[in-house]
């Protein structure tokens, strides 16, 4: 690949250090990224701070702005979908999607009309509640979903005024990279910048002074201390965090039709989705026949290189991420649960982890209880539904669930009573620009997406004006 270059001020920013990029397909590494250094973050930060200035004034220049980058980034499919594969590892079809994905993002935010909140017009006064860009905003991506996700960030921020200073996982930072490449000159210069660097440089952002809102998308862990880390400051934070989503099926589902959709809501992006169902709750009745049909899916899957022709399900992103799903996998095969298929690594190079069904298992096994985040799928049998729904929530986490069933307004009943920021019916993982995402409990601060998602970019402001 050619040299990889930082984004501040419009302009290609090389760095005297950089760091390997691994190829999961492989576990080898294929290109090298580069490393921030403190002075080029205090050069990223300063760049936005100045381009906040201009950019905050003139809305019209910003929707234009955002539908020429979505433009630009369409364009540029054909180049990003390869590095997003070769980095991330999944297959080029469903790489070439998030481009368009992160492309869409950008034109609903472009198009997206705030209504004006008058709240008082009368002989006394006129009073208008305005919202208003925060500054510089500080954004911190993952590596299941580069740039989809750093899209969420992108285009509610910019569109609300704010400039941004962005950093991707140092396991998937050259699709970022490369976006902030295309968009360079389609936006004023200063506007995004983007950075890349190890953990330590996402430390140094969320304790820097220029910015006044850390949105960050990872794990609880990192999410509380990138809280404590703003805390001082009182940056406002937006968290999306982990999720450890529930599926119940009701005793009237078709079985065969449900585990279909089940095992491709679970093994999504293999598994590495936040949302993604992690654990499926079945009525004894239909236990038997719902774990072969997901068996039987799983075992026919094919799983390879993203760049392959034909491939399902690439590898686990990462070596840590794959360490933590063989040892969750492995902890409840010895407990007791049994693998109706996979159950292991792959043999050869690379992430691979087979796709794996475990039955047997209930509350309190690690990968019940914990996010695997990854190609493995614990099924769990229950006599009567309110237990299921208690199991269910009984969980720090409460980003989604979803419920399965023949009557559709007895499912919607019980997917009432899921404790968490979406619940599905008869579906799960149905994501869309206009529609808030967000978690409880531990899952996270704030929403992404549709107007709410604006908002979160914005401080409330009263205009008065007495007459």
């Amino acid at each position: 690949m050619s040299e990889q270059t930082m984004t501040i001020s419009g302009e290609a920013v090389p760095t005297a250090g950089t760091f390997g990029v691994v190829n999961p397909a492989t576990g080898s590494p294929f290109a090298e990224a580069p490393e921030c250094s403190p002075e080029q973050l205090d050069a990223a930060f300063d760049s936005a701070a100045k381009a906040f200035r201009d950019w905050r004034a003139d809305e019209a220049a910003r929707r234009a702005a955002l539908l020429a980058g979505a433009d630009a980034l369409m364009a540029a499919a054909g180049d990003i979908a390869p590095i997003l594969t070769a980095e991330q590892g999944k297959p080029l079809g469903e790489a070439n999607i998030e481009v368009f994905g992160a492309a869409i993002w950008l034109q609903y935010y472009a198009n997206l009309e705030i209504p004006r909140e008058v709240i008082q017009d009368d002989d006394n006064a006129f009073a208008e509640v305005v919202r208003r860009p925060l500054g510089v905003v500080a954004a911190i991506t993952p590596w299941n979903f580069p740039l989809i996700l750093a899209s969420w960030k992108i285009a509610p921020a910019l569109m609300a005024g704010n400039t941004m200073v962005l950093k991707p996982s140092p396991f998937t930072p050259l699709a970022t990279l490369k976006l902030a490449e295309v968009l360079r000159g389609v936006l004023p210069d200063g506007v995004f910048n983007v950075v890349t660097g190890g953990d330590s440089l996402g430390a140094q952002m969320t304790a820097h002074p220029v910015p006044r809102k850390i949105s960050f998308t990872g794990s609880v862990e990192t999410g509380k201390k990138v809280a404590a880390s703003a805390a001082p400051d009182l940056k406002r934070v937006t968290l999306e965090l982990g999720g450890n989503d529930p599926a119940i099926i009701l005793d009237d589902a078709d079985a065969g039709e449900v585990a279909e959709k089940i095992f491709q809501q679970a093994f999504a992006n293999n598994g590495q989705v936040c949302s993604a169902i992690k654990r499926v709750y079945v009525p004894e009745s239909l236990h038997d026949e719902v774990v072969e049909a997901l068996a039987e899916r799983a075992r026919s899957i094919k799983v390879g290189d993203g760049a392959a022709e034909g491939t399902e399900l690439g590898p686990i992103n990462n070596r840590p991420q794959y360490d933590r799903v063989s040892e969750l996998v492995a902890d409840a095969l010895k407990g007791g649960a049994t693998a109706a298929a996979g159950g292991k690594p792959m043999a050869g190079d690379g992430y691979f982890f087979e796709p794996t069904i475990l039955t047997g298992v209930t509350d309190g096994t690690r990968i019940v209880d914990e996010e695997q985040f990854g190609p493995a799928l614990p099924v769990i049998s229950y006599r009567d539904v309110d237990d299921a729904l208690a199991r269910a929530n009984a969980t720090n986490f409460g980003l989604s669930g979803s419920v399965w069933g023949g009557d559709v307004d007895r499912a919607a009943e019980v997917a009432s009573r899921l404790e968490c920021g979406t619940s599905w019916v008869n579906t799960h993982l149905q994501l869309a620009p206009h529609q808030p995402f967000g978690g409880a409990k531990w899952s996270g601060i704030g929403v992404e997406n549709g107007p709410w998602g604006l908002y979160g970019f914005t401080e409330l402001k009263v205009e008065y004006r007495a007459k």
